[in-house]
């Protein structure tokens, strides 16, 4: 069926490029970018990072915790993308250029993990290791690199 108005050969590539499935493709797209790129929501991003920080502190004091996840994914695997997810956050809540909100970004998770890892030795059934806290390093390194190469193109302009 074809649009009023419209004949069958300027229908003839429509669908392909404008089916339900592509609209609501598009629809989530531009709510994902609103929600997670733009400057309205900046300040939300940011501070989840640091909620979710002080939950990766609290949730790895208690006894055995950490050995239940560790039956689920390694301890590299639960660094990487513990601190991915927190570089993200930050880079995408943070204020300045690409370069800048890279930058504060890594320095900042760079302290939450060394933070992290010197909280651990205090705790018996814990201990501390640098190795975890250079993993959260390159974690923050790959993705506040990978952030700066995308931000200028996918970048919504500030909402006033």
């Amino acid at each position: 069926m074809q649009p009023i108005g419209m004949t069958q050969e300027r229908c003839a590539g429509i669908l392909a490029h404008h089916s339900p499935i592509f609209a609501v493709r598009g629809i989530v797209w531009r709510m994902i970018k609103q929600l997670l790129l733009t400057s309205s929501h900046s300040r939300l991003r940011y501070w989840t990072a640091i909620v979710l920080y002080l939950m990766i502190l609290v949730l790895g004091s208690i006894p055995g915790a950490r050995q239940d996840i560790g039956n689920v994914a390694s301890g590299v695997i639960l660094h990487s993308l513990a601190y991915a997810g927190l570089t993200f956050l930050l880079f995408t809540g943070g204020k300045g250029s690409p370069s800048q909100r890279a930058g504060k970004a890594v320095l900042t998770i760079a302290l939450m993990g060394a933070l992290d890892e010197v909280v651990q030795s205090f705790f018996p059934y814990r201990h501390g290791a640098v190795s975890d806290w250079l993993v959260d390093c390159n974690a923050a390194l790959l993705t506040a690199g990978f952030m700066w190469a995308l931000w200028n193109r996918y970048r919504i302009q500030p909402s006033n």
